[in-house]
């Protein structure tokens, strides 16, 4: 999941979670595909805004958006750049919370990179950090 979300301008809230659907195959059955996404945005609590602009949204419902997007093909693994990076604390906070349940719900593993240890410490079982170029166990 990217750091600026890359939602994509031109594609619904719906139809930007049920993306990753498509490109896997289900294109042929494209009502099936967003019938998934619209149960992942009520899952997060966005099915209200299913049929909106996803410019429309606050950041903290379009990373949503971009979480429902990459959980909604169930990969094995989550790769989350720096994603909570352009939030304020309170809202952080809340959506590090949620991130790390719904990817427990999903049974992944998931790599966080980030520069915030409290984050860091939030939302990890176990810690790596760079140091003097090596990688290095924290906690």
């Amino acid at each position: 999941m990217f750091q600026h979300f890359a939602l994509f301008a031109h594609l619904n809230v719906v139809d930007n979670v049920a993306f990753g659907l498509v490109e896997q195959g289900l294109r042929k059955v494209l009502p099936r595909a967003r019938a998934r996404a619209r149960e992942m945005l009520q899952r997060f609590g966005l099915g209200a805004q299913a049929d909106s602009c996803v410019w429309t949204l606050s950041g903290g419902e379009q990373q949503r958006v971009a979480l429902a997007r990459a959980l909604i093909t169930q990969p094995r693994a989550l790769l989350l750049d720096e994603p909570f990076s352009a939030l304020d604390a309170t809202l952080r906070e809340q959506l590090c919370s949620e991130f790390r349940e719904r990817i427990r719900e999903a049974s992944m593993a998931a790599i966080l990179v980030t520069h915030d240890e409290l984050e860091a410490r939030a939302m990890a079982q176990h810690a790596w950090g760079v140091q003097k170029g090596a990688l290095v166990p924290l906690w």
